[in-house]
């Protein structure tokens, strides 16, 4: 629940994955697609790639919504030093989950909150350290087949069965890998005086 006093919630994001997330604990918010390009820059970090994808995002929605709060978020996978994308198709799945069998994946999942009544920006990254277990290609699309995940960074879901994949995950927020840091988030939405219900 939301002080009726408060500035309206603008999710700058139109990942059914987040919305659920905040489905869990606001009942009233609203969502935009931010106009951003994802490409990283040059010798951008993968870290860096994140906080300023979710900023971006953030301040994207928020030059049309000033007297919103606004939460910006952005998630990559990073294998080796190099970002996973969003697979797209079964094959480029396959390829990913085959690349990452055996080895271990981080997870950045940056969030950018912009609120309009202290004009502060609040930023957090949630670091999700995913081992996964050796399998083979049988195991790979049987597992594509029944989550679907192609629009997933790092080709699984873990809310779905993406766990048959895994040796353990390693974080201080579960819901990070859903899309959201929500024991940062909903703290931060509490300093703000937010009522959450």
């Amino acid at each position: 629940m939301q002080n009726p006093s408060s500035p309206r919630i603008i999710l700058a994001s139109t990942s059914r994955y987040r919305q659920g997330l905040l489905d869990r604990f606001l009942n009233d918010y609203e969502t935009v697609s931010p106009d951003v390009d994802e490409t990283a820059l040059p010798d951008e970090a993968p870290e860096e790639v994140a906080t300023r994808l979710a900023r971006t995002k953030a301040e994207s929605v928020s030059s049309k919504n000033r007297d919103a709060l606004i939460i910006g978020a952005d998630q990559l996978a990073v294998l080796d030093g190099q970002i996973l994308g969003k697979p797209g198709d079964h094959q480029r799945a396959v390829e990913q989950l085959l690349a990452a069998s055996g080895k271990k994946v981080r997870f950045l999942t940056a969030v950018c909150v912009l609120d309009p009544v202290s004009r502060r920006r609040l930023e957090h990254t949630d670091h999700t350290r995913v081992t996964f277990r050796q399998f083979d290609r049988r195991l790979a699309d049987a597992y594509l087949h029944h989550d679907q995940p192609y629009d997933c960074a790092g080709s699984f879901k873990i809310e779905g069965a993406g766990f048959v994949l895994f040796d353990s995950v390693k974080s201080d927020d579960p819901t990070a890998l859903i899309g959201l840091p929500m024991i940062w988030l909903a703290g931060i939405l509490q300093d703000l005086g937010y009522l959450l219900t």
